[in-house]
This record gives C-alpha cells, sequence and structure tokens, in this order.
C-alpha cells in the first residue's frame, strides 16, 4: 500500500491569505491540528494549532513563521514511512507530493490507523505471542519453523527495539486462539515469553485503545 492510495480529497489546504481563524475552523471540521498550505500546486508548509495560537489568529497565515517547514510524503512512498514521518513530527496528517513535488492530497492519521485495522492480519481470528531476545539472536526464520511445527502459521509480525539495549520484544500474531502448544514448544527452545494473548482478550483491550484514541482526535 503506498501514500496515494490514502489520500483524502474533503481536506481542502489552506491559502496563505486564510487567517488563523479560518484554520482553526477548518482543523475543528475535519478534527485535525495541522493543515498544509499551498500556493497554487506547491506545498509552502505545514501549519500547527500551536502556530496559530501563538500569532494573531486574525492575521493571513502566509505572515506567520511556521515551526515545521515541508514535512510531507511522496505519493509513491509506503504506508510504513507515512507511520514514521507521523510520528516523528506528532502529525494528525501529512501533505503527500508527486514526482514534481506538486501538492496531490493528504493523508490523515486516522486514515492511516483504519487502514491497519482493516488489513487481513489484523482482521483475521488468532492470538499474540511477545518474546523477548538478544538482536543478535533474532532469526524470523527461526521462530517460524516452531511455529510451523506446530501447525499453524504466523500471520504477521514487528519489532520493537530500544536504542540503549541489545534486547528486543517479537510481536508475532499466529492464525490459532489455542497457542499453549506453541509456547511450550518456544519455552523448551528457551525462548523468553515475555507476554501471551488470546484473540478475544487482545481485540477487546485494542478496540478501548482505538476507541480511546479516535475520542481524543475528536476533541
Amino acid at each position: 500500500m503506498i501514500a496515494e492510495i490514502l489520500i483524502s480529497d474533503e481536506i481542502i489546504p489552506l491559502r496563505t491569505s486564510d487567517t488563523g481563524e479560518e484554520a482553526l475552523s477548518m482543523m475543528d471540521d475535519f478534527y485535525v491540528r495541522h493543515l498544509p498550505i499551498v500556493n497554487n500546486k506547491q506545498l509552502l508548509g505545514l501549519i500547527s494549532e500551536d502556530d496559530i495560537l501563538n500569532h494573531d489568529a486574525s492575521e493571513p497565515v502566509g505572515s506567520y513563521s511556521l515551526s515545521m517547514t515541508r514535512p510531507y510524503a511522496s505519493g509513491k512512498d509506503h504506508v510504513y514511512e507515512l507511520l514514521r514521518l507521523l510520528a516523528e513530527y506528532h502529525l494528525t496528517l501529512i501533505p503527500v507530493v508527486d514526482n514534481e513535488e506538486n501538492y496531490i492530497g493528504v493523508v490523515t492519521l486516522e486514515a492511516l490507523l483504519m487502514h491497519f485495522a482493516q488489513m487481513a492480519s489484523f482482521s483475521e481470528p488468532g492470538s499474540i505471542i511477545v518474546l523477548e531476545m538478544s538482536k543478535r539472536d533474532y532469526s524470523l526464520a527461526e521462530i517460524a519453523r516452531i511455529v510451523e511445527s506446530e501447525s499453524a502459521a504466523i500471520l504477521s509480525s514487528f519489532i520493537t527495539t530500544n536504542l540503549e539495549s541489545t534486547r528486543v520484544d517479537i510481536t508475532i500474531k499466529i492464525n490459532r486462539q489455542n497457542i499453549q502448544t506453541i509456547i511450550a514448544t518456544f519455552e523448551r527452545f528457551d525462548y523468553d515469553i515475555k507476554a501471551s494473548f488470546n484473540e478475544a482478550d487482545y481485540v477487546g483491550s485494542l478496540q478501548e485503545r482505538y476507541d480511546a484514541l479516535m475520542s481524543y482526535l475528536n476533541v
């Protein structure tokens, strides 16, 4: 999945002549805290709610000094790159440009979360296991071999790292709800099981967190 597939055509970019008050009104309408400023097709920058509050809201946004000049994604960027940019800049949306760096739209944090929530690996039934290990011991092929030896399969996986540690967490989703034999096999091969979640319990917790995030974004 690439950025241009998730572009929203509902959010209209600001012009330099739009006032801070108009920008705040648009942010309220679309439940975001950032908006792109565009001159014709050129992306000039990204304005935040804080930028407006630090200036005279009755003045045009073109007169503001922006805390973020041009954080943006290419239309061909993978959704993982969008996640990185949203996290790095603490954004509620990211502008998207074409090969000539002309503005073509935005991808919102909500749209990106919905995309991941609807992926097959999230929607299919299963369970979660979190393994903790040394970075040098990590082998997805070995982990998959152990899971497959119990007639199961890995639907998705991701790694959580800490730059200050040599340890990593490996989170895997498995296409089985009963995973006791899989956990026992991991333990037999001296893997550290940091956590495990039955699908019903985990999805309920995940749904609560997702609802809380959506509520926060809509404030």
